[in-house]
């Protein structure tokens, strides 16, 4: 069995309404697409492998655990299984285990979520090793088991500030975006990992994982969201296998 759904989504905390305050309204379309992800990423399996970048390298991060915000500025809770709720809090549970325990509470999905977690600058060939553990993992499991991708795309698109504009991003996140809404596995895992440093996208590992956890399989992409409201891009995406 492959992975039995993937769904690729940012990690910006203003996903949270709580911390969002006056940018809520200016995020709705981006935090709908994210929860529309998860609930389909839900229906497909009620376990979850989360995918993301952390400067902590890389570790597996198992459940019960639990998180916050607060460190965001808001104490808005999550929780890694239905099972964390009397879990002690983890104060650094890594930004992209937060973001995906806040969108299964969000989706009303009771998900069992592991933590997968690479350096925002591991090597591609680190990632597709990785990739290809997971996807062996899931060929192996008899239960299904959805792929949650977290990170976001180039952070250097705003003209406003001096120094966070670099015109390479404009296409970078283009190609991204297509390749996502093409299920296209060779572009993800070629993107270059020096450019992806300079525009400081925090998504690019994660993204090349996911690309060798699907190669050779056949999917249907469906890009739901991508925009770039505060300089920063955000892809929201939904692989479903073809069998």
């Amino acid at each position: 069995m492959v992975l039995s759904l993937v769904a690729v989504v940012p990690e910006p905390p203003l996903l949270v309404p709580e911390l969002a305050t006056g940018a809520a309204a200016e995020t709705a379309e981006l935090r709908a697409a994210c929860v529309g992800a998860a609930v389909s990423l839900g229906a497909a399996s009620p376990r979850w492998i989360v995918v993301g970048a952390d400067a902590c390298g890389r570790r597996t991060i198992k459940p019960p655990a639990r998180g916050s915000f607060a460190g965001f500025g808001v104490d808005v809770t999550v929780q890694l299984d239905p099972a964390s709720a009397a879990a002690p809090i983890d104060p650094e549970l890594p930004l992209p285990l937060l973001i995906a325990g806040w969108m299964a509470a969000a989706a009303g999905v009771p998900a069992s979520i592991r933590g997968e977690l690479v350096a925002p600058g591991e090597t591609p060939a680190s990632c597709a090793a990785l990739g290809a553990a997971l996807a062996a993992e899931a060929a192996a499991d008899p239960e299904p088991v959805g792929l949650l991708v977290v990170g976001d795309g180039a952070a250097t698109h705003n003209e406003r500030l001096p120094g966070l504009l670099d015109e390479r991003a404009g296409p970078f996140d283009a190609a991204v975006a297509a390749a996502l809404r093409d299920a296209d596995t060779d572009v993800l895992a070629h993107l270059d990992a020096g450019l992806a440093t300079a525009l400081l996208a925090a998504g690019r590992a994660p993204w090349q994982v996911l690309a060798a956890a699907t190669a050779g399989g056949r999917w249907r992409g469906e890009l739901l969201h991508s925009s770039i409201p505060y300089g920063v891009a955000y892809h929201v995406a939904v692989w479903a296998p073809l069998r």
